[in-house]
Parts: structure tokens; sequence; C-alpha cells
């Protein structure tokens, strides 16, 4: 009899009659079966610890991304110093560009007489309040002239060769005499910086710090 007609003589409802190898497969496989059954439940089934192996992977990841950055930022830090200085040092010299106050009084003398070096004849020479901002204070100038168009040209050559820095806004140019078609008037304002000493930005700050704490909060 061979192994095919064994198994179908086979009794379902007696296994303690069967052969010893046909039983021993049986329980064999029973256990495999079992055992993979076990595996799936316990490790990859979303009841046992899938969720936890998934989150485990997703900060694996995370670990890695911040690594790539640290370590790239690491390999350009003698890059990263070098641009440091180079901005620290063209701050200085911007810095430096700019009048502390006592020398704004020269300086509003030098705008006036280029002026009057370009042969333009000055109708309104006004300051205006000076406006605080976080380490320095801006100082408009109120300007009115009159004269040509080359001698316009020549101003504002003469304001930007000025040793501080002097800008110019709300250039407005129009005709001082309907005889005269080259006689010009100018109209702008002339803005001009200096730094603030450490007096008034430890007084501005206290200033902002105190604006806070004064600032009523919305109701609710």
């Amino acid at each position: 009899m061979n192994l095919l007609e064994e198994l179908r003589g086979l009794d379902p409802r007696d296994p303690g009659r069967w052969p010893l190898p046909v039983l021993a497969g049986v329980v064999g496989a029973t256990f495999l079966v079992l055992s993979l059954l076990g595996i799936w439940f316990f490790v990859w089934s979303d009841s046992g610890q899938r969720p936890e192996l998934q989150r485990r992977q997703a900060e694996e990841q995370k670990l890695r991304q911040e690594f790539r950055a640290k370590h790239a930022k690491a390999v350009n830090l003698d890059v990263y110093k070098q641009q440091l200085g180079d901005i620290t040092r063209s701050f200085g010299a911007l810095l430096r560009q700019l009048p502390g106050k006592t020398e704004v009084p020269s300086l509003l003398v030098d705008i006036s007489q280029t002026g009057l070096a370009a042969g333009l004849q000055e109708k309104l020479f006004q300051p205006q309040p000076e406006q605080k901002k976080d380490f320095y204070a801006e100082l408009p100038i109120k300007i009115r002239l009159t004269g040509s168009y080359h001698q316009f040209g020549e101003f504002v050559s003469g304001i930007a060769a000025l040793p501080r820095i002097v800008t110019l806004h709300d250039i407005d140019i129009k005709p001082d005499n309907k005889d005269a078609y080259d006689q010009l008037s100018l109209e702008l304002t002339a803005k001009t910086y200096r730094y603030l000493d450490e007096d008034e930005i430890a007084a501005g700050e206290a200033d902002k710090k105190k604006d806070i704490v004064q600032r009523p909060r919305p109701a609710g």
C-alpha cells in the first residue's frame, strides 16, 4: 500500500490510530501554521507591535535628516565664520558713515554748501524732527532749490560724494519761471542718518518694554 492509499484510509475521527509518521507530519504542519499566525498577530498586525515599528522607523528618518543638516553645517563652519567676518566688516564700514550727534550740524552745512557750490539758489532748507529706529536715527530735511538741469546734476553728484550717507526722496522738478525755460525749481527731501549712542539705545529699549507692559489686553 502506497502513501496515498494510507492517507485515504485514515479515520479523521480517530487520529490515535494514525501511523506515527503521518501523525508527526500533521502535528508539525499545525505547529508551523500556528507559529506563522502568532508572528503575524504579535509582530505585524495592527493590534501588535507594527505601529511601534513604524514609529521607530519615522524617528530614525528624522534623526538621519537632523544628522545630515548638522553635518553640513559642521563641514561649512569655516565658510560661515568667514561670511560672518565679512558681514561684520561691511556693517562697521557702513556704521562709520553715520555721523554722531555732535557731527550732524556740520553735515547739514555740507549739504547746504553742496547746493550753493553747484550754483543753485537755496529757497528752503528746513530740517524735520528726527525719527529714531533700532540703532540709528533718520533726519529728514525739506529742501527747495532753483537752477538749471545741469546744476541739479552737479548737486546730486556732490551729495553722492559726501563722506556721510545722504539719500534723496520725493524729488519734484518743475518750471520756476515761465519766461526762462532753463530756470527750474527742485523740491526734495534729503535724509541723513546718525547712529544712536548706548544711552539712547537703552532708553529706546526701556520705552518698548514700557509700551508692552502698558498695552491693554484684549477682553475675554
